[in-house]
């Protein structure tokens, strides 16, 4: 499925298959559809105030094939002699691909590359297809048996979800809001519940969604549509002795959000941003020395994270909330459906 002009559908193409030359190739058995994925398509995010931060100004040229969750099997080995790794074997891919030699990718962190990103699915042809092609094997994490529908979104919003936990920096008693049960958020119900002990409240606008937190074990669940801002706060204090969320983890990244999500933080909180729906807001500068409060931005997660969730998820202690499963050629309206918040979980195509 090709994107060739901004804001238009997707279309159904054969092409050649990708040869490997210095790389492998995976053959996609299941490809998660994410939000980044309808702003690929658009063409845009919105950084609010009539701004626009556009996709061809960050260097993406079309056609390209788009989808970065990805999990499926080895296909070709192009020539790597990897001993952990034979043809046919199941993996994870991991789409976060820098140039590979500026400070942040040798020091880990590809997926805030400072120099010229190579994500697949965004900057290289992805998951939408029945083969991607992939520059080195250690990109590939063996799965095991994980089920592949369920493990393909652990390399977008499951990793997102695990790193940006870890920002969060929770202990035993604190409180964690969760805004947005959708896929991010119920991987991170089921993740800060097994391995921080925290208290998890979580924020939506449906019903259906937020009972799904609450059976993926989310200690209280408040629905804010149509509800004041001060009176949601005033709530999420009470449910926390008086004091506000020690930390928030905003899914949604829209002004209303994550206003509403600093002025609930208590005496250091953290404000957890992932969320790409895009928009501007403003803060009181004095309250952040006031109270020693912090705003992280969180974008995806490391190789190494992925390797370590992926193990998480072998053990059972966290699993991907699939809804459904589709055919590729059904990828614009999955894309739809996700656009209007008609998506429970996480919905994916199957090549």
């Amino acid at each position: 499925m090709r994107l060739e002009s901004y804001g238009a559908p997707l279309r159904l193409e054969e092409i050649e298959r990708p040869e490997t030359g210095r790389g492998v190739l995976v053959r996609v058995e299941a490809a998660g559809v994410c939000h980044t994925d309808i702003h690929i398509v658009s063409g845009s995010y919105d950084l609010g105030d009539g701004n626009l931060l556009r996709m061809a100004e960050r260097g993406i040229q079309l056609p390209i094939t788009p989808g970065h969750e990805m999990a499926g099997r080895l296909a070709d080995l192009g020539g790597f002699t990897e001993a952990s790794l034979r043809e046919g074997d199941p993996v994870v891919v991991y789409p976060w691909l820098g140039c590979g030699t500026c400070r942040k990718c040798t020091a880990g962190y590809e997926n805030l590359c400072e120099g010229k990103p190579a994500s697949l699915g965004i900057f290289r042809d992805g998951g939408y297809a029945e083969y991607v092609w992939v520059p080195h094997p250690r990109y590939l994490v063996p799965r095991g048996n994980l089920e592949v529908a369920r493990s393909a979104p652990l390399a977008c919003s499951g990793l997102t979800s695990f790193s940006a936990l870890k920002k969060c920096a929770l202990n035993g008693d604190d409180l964690l809001v969760i805004v947005g049960a959708g896929g991010l958020g119920t991987i991170a119900v089921q993740l800060a519940k097994r391995t921080t002990g925290a208290k998890v409240l979580v924020l939506d606008v449906s019903p259906s969604k937020l009972e799904l937190a609450s059976e993926l074990g989310a200690d209280q669940t408040i629905d804010t549509s149509g509800r004041a801002r001060r009176d949601v706060i005033s709530e999420i204090k009470q449910a926390n002795g008086g004091r506000g969320a020690d930390a928030v983890l905003d899914f949604v990244g829209n002004p209303s959000t994550s206003t509403m999500g600093f002025e609930m933080l208590t005496k250091q909180g953290r404000l957890v941003l992932v969320g790409l729906f895009g928009g501007a807001a403003s803060f009181p500068l004095p309250l952040f020395p006031l109270r020693g409060a912090q705003i992280l931005g969180s974008f995806t997660g490391t190789l190494t994270e992925l390797s370590e969730l992926v193990g998480v998820a072998a053990t059972g202690a966290v699993t991907t909330f699939v809804s459904a499963e589709y055919p590729l050629e059904d990828a614009n309206d999955v894309l739809r459906r996700l656009e209007r918040g008609e998506v429970m979980g996480r919905a994916v195509l199957r090549p």
